[in-house]
């Protein structure tokens, strides 16, 4: 579902006039920033404008002394810490793709930092937004805290370019840590490292990363990414800190895993070692539809309270097994939030409902125990159906009233996060 114009914006001057533009023939706009979304937030169901934002590429300030930086929406993670080399400075969030900060922060990304550095909606102080009439909105400021009036930043956090176009953003940096090592175990069952990740998570250490995946991941990964790992549910850790701090948390760890049957606890200490790592679990994805060649993946993304995990991902596995689906399970199970990669034939209708349905029934799982549909992707379209199960009427409807308030002739992204009426 293209558009019917694209339009490539240099300025949020630009992009106000393009929307005040819009809004006087009442034209749908879509922002669009790297394309690296998941669930249609980018599709144009009604057609329209969509306005490329990647040439606000500049990083406006970074203040080392505040440790917070200024930055432009197409300002991508990696080229902000690129930015950043030499000052002892880092901007954490990973979500794994190459995301502009502003598309981050317009789906509330996360990704495998969020157990210790949390998601996007923590680490945004200030934001400049373009809304639905033209007018520029700056939100936020760069005190560490405030009582004055309503969060408009949380607001348009996770607020999929429905309520407002992001073009500037001010976010958290922390220091770059003084010691970093990162380990792999693997372990017999994938009970047995679940039950490791709860138990860590409830004594309170620090890790900055715990990464599961099953044996079917690994096998892809070992496939696609040339490496040895052994082929069992494995555990990627990484930990932030002083050397003596590292020391004594990864020693922790690994009493914990070893009280779990985990063997082959593997240290990556260099630089070039950890990258080889982290890169081969972030191309998981790739790895995974590389196991059926011409598949399409259809992913998942529930995350549950962490004392839930374990049922979830036991019965998932069983309703995976009775489904006959292949689907390498990969997640960020240090903040509860795991996902499954289900390879299916694009042209075959009834594998494609049946995949549908197994990703509906796990979503419903998910709610069922206090978890969301969603941990880190967003809504788009692809959630839509399970917005009311998770908030309840009331919650849809206050949601209905904020976007009518803000966007009433429903201009911005229309027909996304909020089920159709």
């Amino acid at each position: 579902m293209p558009p019917d114009a694209v339009v490539f914006a240099e300025s949020t001057a630009e992009v106000a006039e393009i929307v005040a533009l819009c809004h006087r023939f009442r034209t749908p706009v879509i922002a669009y920033g790297t394309g690296t979304s998941l669930e249609g937030h980018l599709l144009a169901l009604q057609g329209g404008v969509c306005i490329d934002l990647s040439a606000l590429d500049h990083v406006v300030a970074v203040r080392q002394e505040d440790l917070d930086a200024t930055v432009q929406c197409g300002v991508t993670r990696k080229a902000l810490n690129a930015a950043l080399n030499g000052t002892g400075l880092f901007f954490p969030i990973d979500p794994g793709a190459d995301a502009s900060l502003g598309g981050m922060a317009a789906t509330r990304a996360s990704g495998t930092n969020a157990v210790r550095y949390g998601t996007m909606r923590e680490n945004v102080l200030g934001m400049t937004v373009v809304l639905p009439d033209g007018r520029i909105l700056k939100t936020g400021g760069r005190a560490r805290k405030s009582a004055a009036g309503y969060d408009l930043t949380r607001l348009m956090i996770g607020s999929e370019g429905t309520l407002g176009i992001i073009t500037e953003l001010t976010v958290r940096l922390y220091p770059v840590p003084e010691a970093i090592s990162s380990a792999v175990c693997a372990f017999p069952t994938l009970a047995a490292a679940v039950k490791t990740v709860i138990q860590t998570i409830q004594l309170g250490v620090p890790v900055a990363r715990i990464e599961l995946l099953d044996k079917l991941a690994i096998s892809a990964i070992n496939r696609h990414s040339k490496t040895t790992l052994r082929e069992e549910p494995t555990l990627f850790f990484e930990f932030h800190g002083s050397p003596t701090g590292v020391k004594e948390q990864a020693e922790t760890v690994q009493e914990i895993a070893a009280e779990h049957g985990g063997q082959d606890f593997e240290w990556a200490t260099r630089p070039e070692d950890r990258s080889r790592l982290w890169q081969a679990r972030h191309d998981a994805y790739y790895a995974g539809i590389g196991l059926k060649p011409g598949c399409r993946a259809l992913t998942t993304d529930v995350c549950v309270p962490i004392s839930q995990l374990a049922a979830c991902i036991d019965e998932t596995y069983q309703d995976l097994e009775e489904s006959g689906f292949t689907a390498p399970l990969v997640g960020h199970v240090g903040d509860g939030n795991f996902h499954l990669v289900l390879l299916v034939d694009p042209d075959d209708n009834d594998e494609l409902g049946r995949a549908k349905e197994f990703a509906a029934r796990l979503a419903q799982r998910a709610i069922h125990m206090d978890g969301t549909c969603t941990g880190e992707h967003g809504i788009g379209i692809g959630k839509q159906a399970y917005m009311a199960l998770e908030h309840g009427d009331v919650a849809i409807d206050v949601m209905r009233a904020l976007k009518r308030a803000i966007d009433p002739d429903n201009i911005l992204n229309p027909g996304k996060i909020l089920p159709p009426q």
